[in-house]
């Protein structure tokens, strides 16, 4: 075997297809863009979304609702959820940081502390918010609380 005999499988290779190359190519004539107009020609661009001059879809659909553009989305933990995750991570203080170095939250996320349970465990809370009862319920199991 010699390099310069390598070949391709029989069959493998196909020619490509000679465009506008006159009526004998199969291919001539116009050049396979169908008749005259816009679309046979270079540089057309058909836009997204249009539907031939048929009222486009989003614009027959109805508006609906409203997105508040300022909303917060806070990562909420019930306290009652908080012992378990307390004991599993072997948290000292319940801060951001502390959350997202144990992979609990991303660096990103904010965190309230609802009120629907109990907390047995006497800790230091920095959080971005918290509600009135759980609030309540932390300063009376003798825990410090503050807002960041």
């Amino acid at each position: 075997m010699e390099l310069n005999k390598l070949k391709p499988a029989e069959g493998a290779v196909h020619k490509g297809k000679r465009i506008a190359r006159g009526e004998g190519s199969g291919h001539g004539g116009t050049a396979t863009k169908g008749n005259k107009g816009q679309q046979a020609r270079t540089g057309y661009q058909r836009k997204n979304g249009h539907e031939g001059g048929q009222m486009p879809i989003q614009r027959r659909m109805p508006k609906r609702g409203f997105i508040n553009p300022f909303r917060v989305e806070h990562t909420a933990f019930n306290l009652g959820d908080l012992d378990f995750l307390i004991e599993k991570y072997q948290i000292t203080e319940f801060s951001l940081e502390e959350l997202y170095i144990n992979g609990i939250i991303s660096r990103t996320e904010t965190v309230k502390i609802l009120g629907n349970g109990e907390l047995k465990a006497k800790l230091p809370f920095k959080v971005s918010a918290i509600s009135a009862k759980a609030k309540a319920a932390l300063e009376a199991a003798g825990c410090t609380v503050e807002l960041i």
